[in-house]
This record gives structure tokens, C-alpha cells and sequence, in this order.
């Protein structure tokens, strides 16, 4: 029997982006998907352009949130999948045929992950992430960087606890590591699961990002551990520029 697949997504005032995503949902090859759109109370059009697809969609709120986690809470409560996947405006899964070539990896895995393509606002292609995704995946993996995407992981509902509210821009990362904790089975897909529009919330809060996620890996991995991988995670960002400016001359 299929698994039933919930794709959560977010939106607020994004009426440029919010029907790619939800056609990339929309037009999965798997059948046994509910889709949950959680809105903000946007007031640019997004809700009209929603509303094409009502008949379509299994849940949608329109009402004011507290902020991008609170919204993600909303759609976790709401959520009666077997699996979680978080797919929030702007970004895509990878391609039709993607659900399905995930769940047919390996039968009944707490966690299954791929890679992730990111996109920049015109839509074109930048790449792979800087972080590619590790060969075998842990709670420990974090350590160096966040090299899976939450847009990249298919979770286990009864193991998807809420995200912590205290974290205003990078509590997906907390919320990944405890759900890695809590998994027993861990499957690598080895493919390209999804695409992601660059320039979120943590991207334009930048410093307030970077020290949050400070917090939480100094919280699971301990502050002189830390602060030792920080030096690797510095030293492989040099690099990783050095080798892009290099690309680019």
C-alpha cells in the first residue's frame, strides 16, 4: 500500500511564485498526496490564485500567523499523512515522477532525503548547494553545516514533532536534528528531490540566522565541539569561494 504523503505549504504575499509550487505538488505522478496550504492573510492575490485550485487541495487556511514556524505548526497539526514534506512558496518539488521514486527507494523508512537544485529569483538554475548532501545522514550531520534542506526530507509524522517557536529563522534545523534523533531508518535516495528559490527569511536576516544556529548546534553538539567545527565549517566556506571566484575569472 502507498503511504500517504502531507505536502505542507506556507505562503504570505507571494502571488509571482505560489502556483509553480503548487503545480509541482499538484501534478505528482503518486496519487496519495494531501496538500495543506497555510496562508498569512496575504492580500497581494495569492489567495485568489489559491482559490483556482481549492477543489484540489485538502486543507487551506487564510488567517494572520506569528511568524514562518508558527505557519509550519498550523500545517503539521492539520497533517493526517503517514509522511510530512514541507514544500513552502517558491519552491518545487524537483519533478512529476519525484513522490514516487522516493517512497520506491526502500519500504517504510522514518526518514527518506535527496539533493536539492537551487534557483535564484528569475528562476534559473545556480546549482547544487554548497553543502551536498551527506552519504549517511544522523542527528550529528549538522555539525558542519546544514547540507539537507527541509524541502529535501520526507519525515515520518508520529516521529515530526512542532517546530520550536523560540527560533524565529533557522528552528527547521532544530526540527530536522530532533526528527533525525527520533529516526531509526534513514534512507539516502541519491537523487535530486527538490528545488529552491534562494533568498528566504534567513537569508535577508542573515547575522540573527547565523547566531541561532549557533545556539541550537552549541545545544545538541556542545559549545567547545562547536566552536571546533566552526573553524572547519569557516575554512571550507573560504575554499568553497576561492574555487567559485576562480569558476567565474
Amino acid at each position: 500500500m502507498q503511504p500517504k504523503l502531507s505536502v505542507i505549504t506556507i505562503v504570505y504575499n507571494n502571488v509571482k511564485d505560489i502556483e509553480r509550487t503548487m503545480l509541482s505538488v499538484l501534478n505528482q505522478a503518486y496519487s496519495n498526496i494531501e496538500y495543506i496550504i497555510i496562508d498569512g492573510a496575504s492580500t497581494d492575490g495569492t489567495k485568489d490564485l489559491i482559490y483556482k485550485y481549492k477543489s484540489k487541495l485538502t486543507q487551506f487556511i487564510s488567517e494572520p500567523d506569528k511568524g514562518i514556524y508558527d505557519a509550519m505548526n498550523k500545517g503539521l497539526y492539520l497533517a493526517t499523512g503517514d509522511y510530512i514534506l514541507f514544500m513552502n512558496s517558491g519552491d518545487e518539488i524537483y519533478a512529476p515522477e519525484t513522490v514516487a521514486e522516493v517512497f520506491g527507494t526502500a519500504a517504510s523508512a522514518d526518514i527518506y532525503y535527496g539533493e536539492t537544485e537551487m534557483f535564484d529569483e528569475q528562476w534559473k538554475s545556480l546549482g547544487q548547494r554548497r553543502h551536498s548532501t551527506p552519504e549517511d545522514f544522523n542527528w550529528k550531520s549538522f555539525r558542519y553545516g546544514m547540507n539537507i534542506s527541509h524541502q529535501a526530507i520526507y519525515v515520518k509524522r508520529d516521529i515530526a514533532e512542532p517546530f520550536d517557536l523560540q527560533y524565529k529563522y533557522s528552528a527547521d534545523i532544530d526540527w530536522i536534528i530532533r526528527a533525525a534523533k527520533n529516526a531509526s531508518s534513514i534512507v539516502n535516495t541519491h537523487m535530486y528531490v527538490a528545488k529552491y528559490l534562494v533568498g528566504g527569511v534567513s537569508k535577508k536576516k542573515h547575522l540573527a540566522s547565523l547566531k541561532e544556529r549557533f545556539q541550537i548546534l552549541t545545544k545538541y553538539y556542545g559549545l567547545i565541539p562547536n566552536l571546533i567545527n566552526h573553524v572547519f565549517i569557516s575554512f571550507n566556506l573560504a575554499q568553497y569561494y576561492i574555487r567559485h571566484r576562480r569558476t567565474n575569472d
